[in-house]
């Protein structure tokens, strides 16, 4: 096992997907320990600082990258499992940004009416008791929740040279903003490029679905992932593997769009590994499958659909990689 070190400096993060030369080179089936900022840079130091003052909307979600994955080409598909994801930092930003948000008036939908005050809460991480704590900023009200870390921007370089702003996800990835991103989490990324040139970050010690309030608990992370390649197994969208489910996703505006996408990806996928018609995998997932939001406020909303894998039966995506990923993440881990 071969492991390489990501820690890119306030210099070289990137804020697009696309033309940058990569940062590290690595095999299919090697890890990488990457460290990763918050979605405001570390700009944000107090609940007195205003995001929209401090960051500039061009350098929201800094990622790290691009890493070269050796052999991967257009048409196939990158496997990125994510082996463990951890704040980094004792806590964790959360705000109300004007003109951005799924309850307020955005660039994408106008209105007359003026943006909600803009509000900074700071959460409090421990990691002993892996919990963050919520305090209400006018009120004595708290709170502690239970840590789910994420990253919310993950993607390659999009297709024909495109370079895309982190904040709208599309079919290369990018701010999908899913919960669903989490440790022990496969996400499969179709390859535009030679060498992928993968990048993340927007680490969240948590979210709800929706992302509403258009931030999660923002925090830098240190993360570990193993990327391995599918030769030639790409897909239309990204798609993602937990241990017990399958799922797809689909990021365009109006919302119902991103909803079918992500819908008719997991039909075809369930269709593909069962051997069933399509009419057929259609009625298996409108029976079986879920549908959480995963982000109704970036450019791009994104929707998940899931369906559980016991519903495919003995069936193997991608000829077993996510369990094959599972066991060099437990091996990497017990080896700390």
């Amino acid at each position: 096992m071969t492991i390489h070190k990501l820690a890119p400096l306030p210099e070289q993060y990137s804020y697009v997907f696309g033309g940058r030369d990569p940062l590290v080179s690595i095999r299919p089936g090697d890890i990488v320990e990457v460290s990763t900022e918050d979605c405001f840079g570390g700009r944000v130091t107090s609940p007195t600082d205003r995001p929209s003052e401090v960051v500039p909307f061009a350098e929201l979600n800094p990622v790290s990258g691009p890493i070269n994955v050796e052999g991967a080409e257009p048409g196939d598909m990158l496997a990125v499992h994510f082996v463990s994801i951890v704040p980094a930092n004792p806590y964790a930003i959360s705000c109300t940004f004007p003109s951005f948000g799924a309850l307020t008036g955005t660039h994408e939908t106008a209105m007359l009416t003026p943006d909600l005050e803009e509000r900074v809460w700071f959460y409090d991480i421990d990691l002993d008791s892996w919990t963050a704590t919520f305090r209400a900023t006018k009120s004595d009200f708290t709170l502690a929740m239970p840590l789910d870390p994420m990253h919310g921007t993950v993607g390659v370089a999009p297709a024909s040279g495109e370079v895309r702003l982190v904040v709208t996800p599309s079919n290369h990835g990018g701010n999908m903003d899913t919960p669903e991103a989490r440790a022990g989490t496969t996400l499969y990324l179709p390859v535009n490029v030679a060498g992928a040139m993968l990048s993340l970050g927007d680490g969240h010690a948590r979210q709800g679905e929706g992302e509403v309030c258009g931030t999660g608990l923002e925090s830098a992370m240190n993360s570990v992932i193993a990327v391995d390649l599918i030769k030639g197994g790409a897909s239309g969208w990204p798609r993602l593997e937990s241990d017990d489910f399958l799922m797809t996703t689909g990021s365009a505006r109006p919302l119902e769009d991103a909803f079918r996408i992500s819908q008719k990806e997991l039909v075809l996928w369930a269709s593909d590994l069962t051997g069933l018609d399509t009419l057929d995998a259609y009625q298996l997932v409108s029976q079986l499958g879920l549908a959480p939001a995963a982000n109704v406020c970036d450019p791009n909303y994104t929707m998940v659909a899931k369906l559980p894998k016991w519903a495919v039966k003995d069936a193997a995506a991608y000829g077993g990689v996510h369990s094959r990923l599972r066991a060099s993440a437990a091996e990497y881990l017990a080896a700390r």
